[in-house]
Protein backbone atom coordinates (compact mmCIF):
# COMPACT_ATOMS: atom_id res chain seq x y z
CA UNK A 1 0.00 0.00 0.00
CA UNK A 2 1.51 3.33 -1.09
CA UNK A 3 1.09 6.51 1.40
CA UNK A 4 1.75 10.03 1.18
CA UNK A 5 4.42 11.51 3.20
CA UNK A 6 2.31 13.99 5.46
CA UNK A 7 4.15 17.50 5.74
CA UNK A 8 4.22 21.04 3.43
CA UNK A 9 3.56 21.62 0.09
CA UNK A 10 7.07 22.59 -0.71
CA UNK A 11 8.61 19.24 1.18
CA UNK A 12 10.77 17.33 -1.57
CA UNK A 13 8.87 14.13 0.50
CA UNK A 14 5.55 15.13 -0.61
CA UNK A 15 6.24 15.20 -4.19
CA UNK A 16 6.04 11.27 -3.95
CA UNK A 17 3.53 7.90 -2.31
CA UNK A 18 5.47 5.30 -0.43
CA UNK A 19 5.51 1.66 -0.13
CA UNK A 20 5.87 2.49 3.87
CA UNK A 21 6.62 -1.52 5.09
CA UNK A 22 8.70 -1.96 1.75
CA UNK A 23 10.83 1.35 2.36
CA UNK A 24 12.11 1.16 5.90
CA UNK A 25 12.70 -2.86 4.97
CA UNK A 26 16.78 -3.02 5.87
CA UNK A 27 16.50 -5.22 2.82
CA UNK A 28 16.77 -1.96 1.09
CA UNK A 29 19.58 -0.56 2.69
CA UNK A 30 23.33 0.18 0.77
CA UNK A 31 21.56 -1.13 -2.84
CA UNK A 32 22.76 -0.22 -6.23
CA UNK A 33 20.39 2.19 -7.97
CA UNK A 34 19.65 2.47 -11.60
CA UNK A 35 18.17 5.41 -13.05
CA UNK A 36 16.65 6.56 -16.95
CA UNK A 37 14.11 8.94 -17.77
CA UNK A 38 12.38 9.30 -21.07
CA UNK A 39 11.51 12.54 -22.89
CA UNK A 40 15.08 14.02 -23.17
CA UNK A 41 17.54 13.08 -26.26
CA UNK A 42 16.41 9.29 -26.42
CA UNK A 43 18.19 8.47 -29.32
CA UNK A 44 17.50 4.98 -30.68
CA UNK A 45 14.69 5.07 -27.99
CA UNK A 46 17.64 3.29 -25.70
CA UNK A 47 16.11 4.73 -22.28
CA UNK A 48 12.77 3.55 -23.01
CA UNK A 49 13.81 -0.20 -24.70
CA UNK A 50 16.14 -0.45 -21.25
CA UNK A 51 13.00 0.57 -18.49
CA UNK A 52 10.59 -1.97 -20.82
CA UNK A 53 13.16 -4.74 -20.45
CA UNK A 54 13.52 -4.16 -17.01
CA UNK A 55 10.75 -3.77 -16.31
CA UNK A 56 8.72 -6.66 -18.08
CA UNK A 57 11.39 -9.14 -17.47
CA UNK A 58 12.09 -8.83 -13.92
CA UNK A 59 10.21 -9.03 -10.77
CA UNK A 60 9.13 -5.08 -10.02
CA UNK A 61 8.02 -4.27 -6.26
CA UNK A 62 7.04 0.06 -6.30
CA UNK A 63 8.75 1.79 -3.36
CA UNK A 64 7.49 4.89 -4.51
CA UNK A 65 5.15 6.38 -6.75
CA UNK A 66 5.81 10.34 -7.86
CA UNK A 67 3.10 12.69 -8.13
CA UNK A 68 2.71 12.93 -12.38
CA UNK A 69 0.06 16.04 -11.68
CA UNK A 70 2.64 17.91 -10.07
CA UNK A 71 5.95 17.22 -12.52
CA UNK A 72 4.45 16.77 -15.83
CA UNK A 73 3.06 19.65 -18.23
CA UNK A 74 0.15 17.53 -19.92
CA UNK A 75 -0.41 19.83 -22.91
CA UNK A 76 3.30 19.41 -23.90
CA UNK A 77 3.64 16.04 -23.61
CA UNK A 78 0.03 14.63 -23.73
CA UNK A 79 -0.46 11.06 -22.80
CA UNK A 80 -1.90 8.74 -25.36
CA UNK A 81 -5.35 6.81 -25.23
CA UNK A 82 -7.28 4.76 -27.49
CA UNK A 83 -10.57 5.79 -28.78
CA UNK A 84 -12.67 2.31 -29.78
CA UNK A 85 -15.56 2.54 -31.58
CA UNK A 86 -18.03 4.19 -29.13
CA UNK A 87 -16.07 4.42 -26.15
CA UNK A 88 -12.50 5.52 -24.52
CA UNK A 89 -9.77 3.10 -22.86
CA UNK A 90 -6.42 2.14 -22.69
CA UNK A 91 -5.33 5.50 -21.14
CA UNK A 92 -1.06 5.75 -20.41
CA UNK A 93 -1.15 7.20 -17.03
CA UNK A 94 2.34 8.76 -17.07
CA UNK A 95 4.38 7.19 -14.76
CA UNK A 96 7.48 7.69 -12.55
CA UNK A 97 8.59 5.37 -9.53
CA UNK A 98 11.58 3.89 -7.75
CA UNK A 99 10.82 0.34 -8.05
CA UNK A 100 13.44 -2.81 -6.14
CA UNK A 101 14.04 -5.72 -8.92
CA UNK A 102 16.05 -8.54 -8.36
CA UNK A 103 18.34 -9.64 -11.17
CA UNK A 104 19.05 -12.60 -12.70
CA UNK A 105 21.72 -13.81 -9.54
CA UNK A 106 19.19 -13.12 -7.40
CA UNK A 107 20.61 -9.58 -6.94
CA UNK A 108 18.10 -7.04 -5.67
CA UNK A 109 18.54 -2.93 -6.96
CA UNK A 110 16.75 -0.32 -7.15
CA UNK A 111 15.49 1.52 -10.77
CA UNK A 112 14.31 4.77 -10.82
CA UNK A 113 12.25 5.22 -13.88
CA UNK A 114 9.63 6.95 -16.05
CA UNK A 115 9.34 10.20 -17.71
CA UNK A 116 11.36 13.26 -17.24
CA UNK A 117 9.71 15.79 -15.00
CA UNK A 118 9.09 18.95 -17.03
CA UNK A 119 8.61 20.84 -13.31
CA UNK A 120 9.88 21.55 -10.33
CA UNK A 121 13.39 19.77 -10.79
CA UNK A 122 15.19 21.19 -8.01
CA UNK A 123 12.39 20.26 -5.39
CA UNK A 124 12.76 16.78 -7.66
CA UNK A 125 16.46 16.90 -7.25
CA UNK A 126 16.10 17.03 -3.26
CA UNK A 127 13.71 14.08 -3.02
CA UNK A 128 15.84 12.01 -4.95
CA UNK A 129 18.55 12.83 -2.88
CA UNK A 130 16.85 12.31 0.51
CA UNK A 131 15.60 8.86 -0.80
CA UNK A 132 19.46 7.84 -1.62
CA UNK A 133 20.24 9.32 1.68
CA UNK A 134 17.90 7.46 3.63
CA UNK A 135 18.24 3.51 1.63
CA UNK A 136 22.16 4.85 1.78
CA UNK A 137 22.39 3.45 -1.55
CA UNK A 138 25.85 2.80 -2.55
CA UNK A 139 26.00 4.01 -6.50
CA UNK A 140 23.26 5.20 -8.78
CA UNK A 141 24.08 5.28 -12.40
CA UNK A 142 21.74 6.51 -15.44
CA UNK A 143 21.55 6.39 -19.08
CA UNK A 144 20.83 8.25 -21.72
CA UNK A 145 21.59 8.54 -25.26
CA UNK A 146 22.70 10.88 -28.01
CA UNK A 147 22.75 10.74 -31.97
CA UNK A 148 26.17 11.07 -33.04
CA UNK A 149 28.25 11.10 -36.50
CA UNK A 150 29.28 7.22 -35.76
CA UNK A 151 28.69 4.10 -38.29
CA UNK A 152 26.66 1.24 -37.39
CA UNK A 153 28.99 -0.90 -38.34
CA UNK A 154 31.36 -0.34 -35.43
CA UNK A 155 30.79 -0.57 -31.56
CA UNK A 156 28.93 1.27 -29.57
CA UNK A 157 30.21 4.35 -27.77
CA UNK A 158 29.91 5.91 -24.70
CA UNK A 159 30.83 8.60 -22.89
CA UNK A 160 30.80 8.22 -18.89
CA UNK A 161 30.85 10.99 -16.21
CA UNK A 162 30.40 11.47 -12.71
CA UNK A 163 32.49 10.99 -9.42
CA UNK A 164 33.73 7.52 -10.13
CA UNK A 165 37.31 7.91 -11.52
CA UNK A 166 37.68 3.90 -11.91
CA UNK A 167 34.45 3.71 -14.08
CA UNK A 168 35.19 6.55 -16.44
CA UNK A 169 39.23 6.01 -17.39
CA UNK A 170 39.35 3.57 -20.50
CA UNK A 171 35.63 3.42 -20.93
CA UNK A 172 34.88 7.04 -22.01
CA UNK A 173 35.67 7.90 -25.99
CA UNK A 174 34.55 11.14 -25.88
CA UNK A 175 35.89 13.68 -23.69
CA UNK A 176 35.52 17.45 -25.12
CA UNK A 177 34.33 20.68 -23.24
CA UNK A 178 31.48 21.56 -24.99
CA UNK A 179 27.72 23.17 -23.72
CA UNK A 180 25.19 20.93 -23.62
CA UNK A 181 20.73 21.69 -23.21
CA UNK A 182 20.38 19.57 -19.38
CA UNK A 183 18.81 17.12 -18.26
CA UNK A 184 17.15 16.26 -14.91
CA UNK A 185 19.39 13.36 -15.03
CA UNK A 186 22.46 15.80 -15.09
CA UNK A 187 21.03 18.00 -12.38
CA UNK A 188 20.37 14.55 -9.98
CA UNK A 189 24.12 14.32 -10.88
CA UNK A 190 25.18 17.24 -9.62
CA UNK A 191 22.66 17.28 -6.26
CA UNK A 192 24.16 14.04 -5.44
CA UNK A 193 27.66 14.91 -6.04
CA UNK A 194 27.59 17.86 -3.46
CA UNK A 195 25.90 15.04 -1.27
CA UNK A 196 28.75 13.28 -1.55
CA UNK A 197 26.97 10.51 -2.92
CA UNK A 198 28.59 8.07 -5.80
CA UNK A 199 26.95 8.44 -9.51
CA UNK A 200 28.19 8.32 -12.28
CA UNK A 201 26.33 8.37 -15.69
CA UNK A 202 26.29 6.31 -19.40
CA UNK A 203 25.31 8.38 -22.68
CA UNK A 204 25.39 5.92 -24.86
CA UNK A 205 26.29 6.86 -29.08
CA UNK A 206 23.77 6.14 -31.11
CA UNK A 207 24.12 6.73 -35.17
CA UNK A 208 22.40 9.87 -36.20
CA UNK A 209 20.59 8.04 -39.05
CA UNK A 210 19.15 5.48 -36.36
CA UNK A 211 18.31 8.25 -33.93
CA UNK A 212 14.75 7.72 -34.68
CA UNK A 213 14.06 4.66 -35.09
CA UNK A 214 14.20 1.54 -31.97
CA UNK A 215 17.73 0.57 -31.87
CA UNK A 216 18.23 -2.86 -29.94
CA UNK A 217 21.59 -3.11 -30.46
CA UNK A 218 22.68 0.03 -28.59
CA UNK A 219 20.14 -0.88 -25.78
CA UNK A 220 22.05 -3.92 -24.83
CA UNK A 221 25.11 -1.65 -25.02
CA UNK A 222 23.32 0.42 -22.41
CA UNK A 223 22.45 -2.57 -20.35
CA UNK A 224 26.02 -4.22 -20.42
CA UNK A 225 27.44 -1.04 -19.06
CA UNK A 226 24.76 -0.46 -16.16
CA UNK A 227 25.47 -4.02 -15.74
CA UNK A 228 29.25 -3.64 -15.41
CA UNK A 229 29.08 -0.81 -12.98
CA UNK A 230 27.06 -2.49 -10.25
CA UNK A 231 27.79 -5.99 -11.07
CA UNK A 232 24.32 -6.98 -11.55
CA UNK A 233 23.22 -9.74 -14.53
CA UNK A 234 20.72 -7.48 -16.47
CA UNK A 235 18.03 -9.21 -19.31
CA UNK A 236 19.45 -8.60 -22.85
CA UNK A 237 18.16 -11.76 -24.43
CA UNK A 238 15.78 -10.46 -26.08
CA UNK A 239 16.82 -6.85 -27.31
CA UNK A 240 19.84 -8.93 -28.51
CA UNK A 241 17.43 -10.56 -30.96
CA UNK A 242 15.57 -7.91 -31.76
CA UNK A 243 19.04 -6.76 -32.49
CA UNK A 244 20.15 -8.64 -35.10
CA UNK A 245 16.73 -8.56 -36.78
CA UNK A 246 16.96 -4.55 -36.86
CA UNK A 247 20.75 -5.11 -38.02
CA UNK A 248 19.72 -7.19 -41.33
CA UNK A 249 16.98 -4.95 -42.10
CA UNK A 250 19.68 -1.70 -41.96
CA UNK A 251 22.04 -3.90 -43.94
CA UNK A 252 19.84 -4.79 -47.04
CA UNK A 253 18.46 -0.90 -46.97
CA UNK A 254 22.09 -0.06 -47.31
CA UNK A 255 22.69 -2.35 -49.29
CA UNK A 256 20.08 -1.65 -52.01
CA UNK A 257 21.34 2.68 -51.85
CA UNK A 258 25.33 3.46 -53.28
CA UNK A 259 24.61 7.05 -52.04
CA UNK A 260 23.89 5.59 -48.27
CA UNK A 261 26.84 3.15 -48.48
CA UNK A 262 28.87 5.99 -49.38
CA UNK A 263 27.69 7.78 -46.29
CA UNK A 264 28.20 5.28 -44.01
CA UNK A 265 31.75 4.56 -45.68
CA UNK A 266 33.04 8.21 -44.95
CA UNK A 267 31.86 8.10 -41.30
CA UNK A 268 33.70 4.34 -40.83
CA UNK A 269 37.18 6.13 -42.23
CA UNK A 270 36.37 9.06 -40.02
CA UNK A 271 35.63 7.31 -36.92
CA UNK A 272 38.56 4.51 -37.73
CA UNK A 273 41.27 7.67 -38.24
CA UNK A 274 40.09 8.74 -34.93
CA UNK A 275 40.36 5.54 -33.10
CA UNK A 276 43.74 4.67 -34.31
CA UNK A 277 46.03 4.88 -31.51
CA UNK A 278 44.00 4.73 -28.85
CA UNK A 279 43.61 8.79 -29.19
CA UNK A 280 42.54 10.06 -25.71
CA UNK A 281 40.58 13.43 -27.56
CA UNK A 282 37.14 13.06 -28.72
CA UNK A 283 36.75 10.58 -31.36
CA UNK A 284 34.29 12.25 -32.68
CA UNK A 285 34.76 15.78 -32.54
CA UNK A 286 36.79 17.73 -35.16
CA UNK A 287 40.16 19.80 -33.82
CA UNK A 288 38.33 22.09 -32.41
CA UNK A 289 36.13 19.63 -29.95
CA UNK A 290 33.21 21.08 -31.62
CA UNK A 291 29.96 18.31 -32.80
CA UNK A 292 29.93 18.12 -36.48
CA UNK A 293 26.81 20.37 -38.58
CA UNK A 294 24.14 17.84 -39.00
CA UNK A 295 24.66 17.95 -42.71
CA UNK A 296 28.06 16.29 -42.35
CA UNK A 297 26.12 13.29 -40.62
CA UNK A 298 24.10 12.32 -44.06
CA UNK A 299 20.95 13.75 -44.22
CA UNK A 300 20.68 10.72 -47.21
CA UNK A 301 21.09 8.35 -44.66
CA UNK A 302 18.32 9.40 -42.58
CA UNK A 303 15.95 10.50 -45.08
CA UNK A 304 16.48 7.29 -46.72
CA UNK A 305 15.92 4.49 -43.68
CA UNK A 306 12.98 6.17 -42.06
CA UNK A 307 11.56 6.24 -45.97
CA UNK A 308 12.18 2.37 -46.34
CA UNK A 309 11.78 1.82 -42.62
CA UNK A 310 8.75 4.05 -40.83
CA UNK A 311 7.95 1.68 -38.10
CA UNK A 312 11.17 1.01 -37.16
Amino acid sequence: MLERISGSLLDPDALYASNIELFHSPELQGLNMVMGFTGFADAGHVVKQINTELLDSLDAQPVAVFDADQLIDYRSRRPHLSFVEDHIQDYQEPRLALYRLVDGLGKPFLLLAGFEPDLQWERFARAVVNIVEKLDVNLVTWIHSIPMPVPHTRPVGVTVHGNRPELIEGISVWKPTVEVPAAVGHILELRLVEAGRNVAGYVIHVPHYLAEAEYPTAAVAGLEYLGAATSLMLPTDRLRESGREVSRQIAEQIEASEEVQQVVSRLETRYDEKADGMVRRSLLANENDELPDADDLGAAVEAYLARENPGQ
